[in-house]
């Protein structure tokens, strides 16, 4: 009986080890097969030269700024939203129907595909706002793309904190808002940023969604332009084509000489980007994890509980 249960974990271990080694396998193929289509990505006039509309050796400098500068519009309004859905969840929520209509709605987002959120964008923002093609308009649509997973992140990591380590800030005289700050988020914190960082690194290759919001174009931009022109870099009502459309875009209907070439490079750019974002989400969770067993991290906690002692 012995061997034969050995046996069967045997199999079984060997099946998961192949099942892990086939997708290990594909995913370096794909990363691997892109970058060397995409081979020479990295030259300067590439990287931030300007698109031509009908000549060969367009750059992608605009599209890479509309990338990075959609990113950040996206979190600066999804991480505050997010971070305060998870502490409602994890901290605040009674179990009820309200509670269970919540995660229905989140579960109900999360599953929704990115094209039908970006028809709603189209609907609600393009249309009935009359905002047109804007990055402010694809920051709202990548917001709801990303706000569940955040939300989940944030509801995780905030729960994941030992309830003792509360009942024992709680037995110093703190609230649960002095419990929250000073002990709860800052213990989670890693996970959170983590999570931060990774989802950052989705919006950033999302496409579907960018092309009835943020549009298929970019104006000749212009850091001297007034603010509100349509022509400044960082007027969020100017339309923006990011990386990610561009590539579509270009294997679409692209009409220079080297439409293919530039959408393999661009394709290279892209997935080498995300694959940072990965690898920084793995650095800042390795760093944070050293911080909070570190000895400063002691000091700082001791320094937490000595002011919650005093304030409470």
């Amino acid at each position: 009986m012995r061997s034969s249960a050995r046996t069967v974990n045997n199999i079984w271990t060997g099946i998961f080890y192949a099942i892990a080694f086939a997708v290990i396998a594909l995913l370096v193929y794909l990363v691997v097969e892109i970058i060397s289509r995409g081979w020479g990505f990295w030259d300067p006039a590439f990287l931030f030269g300007r698109p031509s509309n009908t000549m060969a050796g367009g750059g992608i400098g605009p599209q890479l700024f509309n990338s990075f500068y959609l990113l950040i519009l996206s979190l600066i309004i999804s991480v505050p939203l997010g971070l305060g859905a998870g502490i409602y969840l994890a901290e605040y929520a009674k179990q009820g129907r309200f509670l269970n209509f919540v995660r229905l709605c989140i579960e109900t987002m999360a599953s929704l595909p990115s094209i039908v959120v970006g028809l709603f964008g189209l609907l609600i923002f393009v249309t009935l706002a009359h905002w047109g093609y804007t990055l402010i308009g694809g920051a709202l649509v990548l917001t709801i793309l990303n706000l569940p997973g955040l939300t989940r992140v944030c509801e995780s990591a905030i729960a994941s904190v030992p309830q003792n380590v509360k009942e024992a800030s709680y037995g110093l005289g703190a609230t649960k808002w002095q419990t929250l700050v000073k002990v709860s988020l800052p213990t989670a914190m890693q996970e959170i940023i983590t999570g931060v960082i990774l989802s950052a690194g989705r919006v950033f290759g999302e496409a579907a969604a960018l092309i009835y919001t943020a549009g298929l174009t970019t104006p000749m931009l212009n850091t001297a332009a007034d603010l509100s022109s349509p022509v400044n870099p960082f007027n969020i009502f100017r339309p923006a084509e990011t990386l990610a459309v561009h590539i579509w875009k270009l294997n679409s209907e692209g009409i220079v000489p080297d439409a293919a070439a530039i959408a393999t490079k661009s394709a290279a750019v892209l997935i080498v980007m995300v694959l940072m974002f990965n690898i920084l989400a793995r650095l800042a969770a390795k760093t944070l994890d050293k911080y909070n067993k570190g000895t400063s991290r002691k000091k700082k906690v001791q320094k937490s509980v000595d002011s919650v002692q005093k304030t409470a």
